[in-house]
């Protein structure tokens, strides 16, 4: 009797023994010299004796000089980096992208099935996600869910959601009358909103104590970060163009080491912050540093924005899952948080 073969499986069962004898473990081990340059360094971050992850690089150049004609790896000599031949380079990106499709495969399916949670966070809005987990803890270690915090900055938290890389994100975003186009797929668990503050060293002659309009912003000497909370804000009131219409005295990567900026006094302005930041930094008493004051920003700019602290999820997700589901549960524990404590805006 005859079995009929389709092409696919055909072809599957063609495949050259070097092919079907190459593992991930080998594969890895050759994107971790990639990465690392040698095999020395490499067998330290994987944690095995440089003899072993030699080994692996010759059966791999065996059999890709046997498949394809060409090795992967060439040696350069004593204390020069590999040199990667172009089926090298190849292989690097195949076996990249088949580690990167298999883990995220593996991570949706134990999502799905309730086995992992992911959750990110801003280190400001760490608490929320500490005092749900609180809640929840008990339940899910029984459970055997394995439950992973990611620290997110707030300019990420866009990106980290659409990817798909947390389940449920804790931050803070720019609001505005109009709203978010971008909320609507996504339930929304508001904590806190408020206007921004602020913050400056410079003394009162050299600027009043009175409230400011956002609209005379252009006369402050600003620290401005190139992406976040706050350069949102700002693409809010004055365009996406904003740093050729404003005093830009310092570019900063994050809010610390504008704040540090500030305090040493090495930089002179003023930075915008969330009211919570504002009043704890002007409230330290640090002999050695710079004295900082908060002044109050009257928002007289259209849209009018204010800036909203709150945990997000994918509403499809919710639903996809039933209501003993850890995100559902987690979600919930949110939910009762928000009920009970009253944050500072």
């Amino acid at each position: 009797m005859s079995i009929s073969v389709s092409p696919n499986l055909d072809a599957l069962l063609d495949c050259p023994s070097g092919l079907l004898d190459m593992t991930f473990d080998q594969l890895r081990t050759l994107l971790a010299v990639h990465e690392t340059g040698s095999a020395l360094r490499a067998a330290r971050v994987l944690g095995r004796e440089q003899s072993s992850v030699q080994k692996q690089l010759d059966t791999l150049n065996r059999n890709s000089q046997a498949l394809c004609g060409e090795v992967l790896t060439v040696r350069q000599g004593r204390g020069k980096d590999y040199l990667f031949t172009p089926t090298g380079e190849t292989t690097v990106e195949l076996a990249r992208t088949t580690f990167e499709k298999w883990l995220e495969s593996i991570h949706w399916s134990r999502r799905r099935l309730g086995r992992m949670l992911t959750v990110g966070t801003t280190e400001f809005t760490l608490p929320i996600v500490s005092r749900a987990w609180n809640l929840v803890s008990e339940e899910f270690q029984q459970r055997e869910v394995e439950f992973k915090v990611a620290h997110v900055r707030t300019k990420e938290l866009w990106s980290r959601l659409e990817t798909r890389q947390v389940d449920l994100i804790c931050g803070s975003i720019v609001s505005t009358p109009e709203g978010d186009l971008r909320l609507e797929e996504y339930e929304v668990i508001e904590y806190a909103r408020g206007q921004a503050l602020l913050l400056t060293n410079l003394t009162e002659s050299e600027l009043p104590d009175a409230a400011i309009e956002t609209s005379r912003l252009g006369g402050v000497p600003l620290v401005v970060p190139p992406a976040g909370l706050v350069a949102d804000l700002l693409a809010t009131w004055y365009g996406t163009n904003f740093r050729d219409r404003l005093t830009v005295v310092a570019d900063i990567d994050d809010v610390h080491y504008g704040l540090s900026l500030l305090r040493s006094g090495f930089v002179r302005g003023c930075m915008i912050v969330t009211g919570s930041i504002g009043r704890g930094m002007a409230a330290q008493d640090d002999p050695d540093a710079v004295p900082l004051r908060t002044i109050t920003l009257n928002d007289d700019l259209k849209p009018r924005a204010e800036l909203m602290t709150g945990a997000f999820v994918r509403r499809a997700d919710l639903e996809r899952y039933d209501a003993a589901h850890p995100l559902n549960r987690l979600w919930a524990a949110v939910k009762e948080d928000v009920r009970t404590y009253t944050p500072i805006a």
